[in-house]
């Protein structure tokens, strides 16, 4: 196998709770049998992956005849809800033995559920869980901040075609973006917002 042909892991993407709950159309960008799948995000770009960083708030073995666990995982924005069983037993194991309140920073894969009403939501199954302070949460609002404004605001050629989907996809969504930051920045003490691209 040459160097070419060794898959590359997706990048993780910065994402709030508020935008990424909203992100509940997934696509594929080849017919084959193991492509990656991908969640749109409505700022307009690709996530095959996340990163994010809340508050374990809540952790409950949901399984039945094995051990499946959810956590309940808070930004400023709102919520991130992680499942974790068999298939991801560090992340299990993790969720198993965490005692919240506590900081945390989970990578993962956007996943979607339609339930029986027709309506789908999503959540996150996790590769990684690790146990962060506060500084490291407050780095992070900062950084997806910025990264949510710059998607938002459209420079990225690479992602033109991602931005045509979003109207289609979302017609009637209508997710305040601009206004999420701000309230994800004032939780960070020393965060200037009134001098932010968002209008």
């Amino acid at each position: 196998m040459s160097q070419q042909d060794i898959p590359t892991r997706e990048v993780a993407r910065r994402v709030f709770a508020g935008e990424f709950n909203s992100a509940t159309y997934t696509f594929t960008e080849s017919d084959a049998e193991r492509a990656p799948v991908y969640a749109l995000l409505p700022t307009g770009a690709p996530a095959n992956r996340v990163y994010f960083v809340g508050t374990l708030t809540e952790t409950e073995d949901v399984g039945s005849d094995n051990e499946y666990w959810r956590g309940r995982v808070v930004d400023p924005t709102g919520t991130f809800f992680v499942y974790a069983g068999q298939y991801q037993p560090a992340a299990a194991a993790k969720l198993r033995e965490l005692e919240p309140p506590a900081y945390i920073a989970v990578v993962g894969k956007p996943r979607t559920y339609t339930t029986d009403d027709g309506s789908v939501t999503v959540s996150v199954r996790p590769e990684t869980i690790s146990v962060v302070d506060a500084e490291t949460r407050d780095a992070w609002v900062l950084e997806t901040a910025g990264q949510t404004i710059d998607r938002m605001q459209g420079e990225d050629p690479e992602l033109e075609a991602y931005r045509a989907m979003v109207a289609e996809a979302y017609p009637d969504l209508e997710e305040d973006i601009p206004a999420m930051v701000v309230t994800a920045l004032e939780s960070v003490d020393g965060a200037v917002t009134d001098e932010l691209p968002l209008a």
